[in-house]
């Protein structure tokens, strides 16, 4: 696509009603109706030609509603997990969108675009001060991508913080055309401790993801505006511990997460490539040095 069409695209999605738009796709992926459901499954299977054979449920019958097939899970097997000691494991199915080393605040987003480190975690200069000069890796899931969300090291979740904010698309065209996209659009910081430094694991909220949900936090549904939201982990306390490849959310339809790596860590990533696919459980770099 020309640059032209591509501002076009931008500019269009700045006029669209996005979380009205995301409320119409949360209601149609809702529906429960046998044979609006199984229709809606069918035609979105032929369109992203989705494979079925690594399903842990039946095709249509298996799944209530189409957003109930988009949150899918697999077989058992079906990512086998990187077994290393210092590997990092790739969390979701997706397209790597950038990864390598964070240039003190700035993270790369695409050439000539990036944004800062402080903006994309909404929160205290401390707490960023923990990746200047890390590593970051940033994977984009496409509609037909399996929309799970797994571990990529053993760890335990220590804080989640919720950040309201738009709704723009985050495919590769938008990522190339908008400008800090990443600290525009909503986003669910979980920050990690593991057994060699911490980590951040960041769910980023794009147009039709309805819901960022998380085995801590639950459906967190997305707001206009407001403030950064401390979630409370007192009720998922048995759960904050958790092994490398276990299920930590999903998403609605495809989205976007982003990992941090602290200082030491620098060339984590520095076999990803950008626009390489990735698989969960596949090892996507390693950490540098033990905290």
């Amino acid at each position: 696509m020309s640059p032209t069409l591509a501002r076009l695209f931008v500019f269009l999605q700045r006029l669209t009603p996005k979380y009205l738009l995301t409320a119409l796709v949360r209601y149609v992926a809702s529906i429960r109706v046998i044979t609006i459901k199984d229709f809606l499954i069918a035609r979105f299977i032929a369109l992203y030609d989705i494979e079925v054979h690594e399903l842990r449920h039946p095709v249509p019958s298996g799944f209530t509603t189409l957003n109930d097939f988009f949150i899918r899970a697999l077989v058992d097997g079906a990512r086998p997990v990187d077994p290393s000691h210092d590997s990092i494991v790739s969390p979701v199915d997706g397209t790597v969108s950038a990864a390598g080393r964070i240039d003190r605040r700035r993270i790369f987003q695409a050439k000539g675009l990036d944004y800062s480190l402080t903006d994309l975690l909404a929160t205290d200069v401390e707490e960023a001060e923990r990746y200047v000069d890390g590593a970051f890796a940033t994977i984009y899931l496409a509609p037909y991508n399996y929309h799970r969300v797994h571990a990529p090291v053993a760890g335990k979740l220590v804080a989640a913080r919720y950040v309201p904010g738009a709704l723009f698309s985050v495919n590769d065209m938008t990522v190339r055309n908008l400008p800090g996209l990443f600290a525009r659009n909503e986003r669910l910081v979980c920050h990690i401790h593991t057994a060699l430094g911490p980590m951040a694991i960041i769910f980023v909220g794009a147009l039709n993801v309805g819901t960022i949900s998380t085995r801590w936090t639950g459906d967190v549904s997305p707001r206009r505006s407001g403030v950064v939201e401390n979630i409370d982990l007192r009720d998922a306390a048995d759960a904050l511990s958790f092994g490398k490849g276990d299920t930590l959310g999903w998403f609605n339809m495809g989205s976007t997460v982003i990992l941090l790596l602290p200082p030491g860590s620098g060339d984590a990533f520095a076999g990803l490539n950008t626009g390489a696919r990735v698989r969960t459980g596949e090892p996507i770099g390693r950490f540098g040095k033990a905290e």
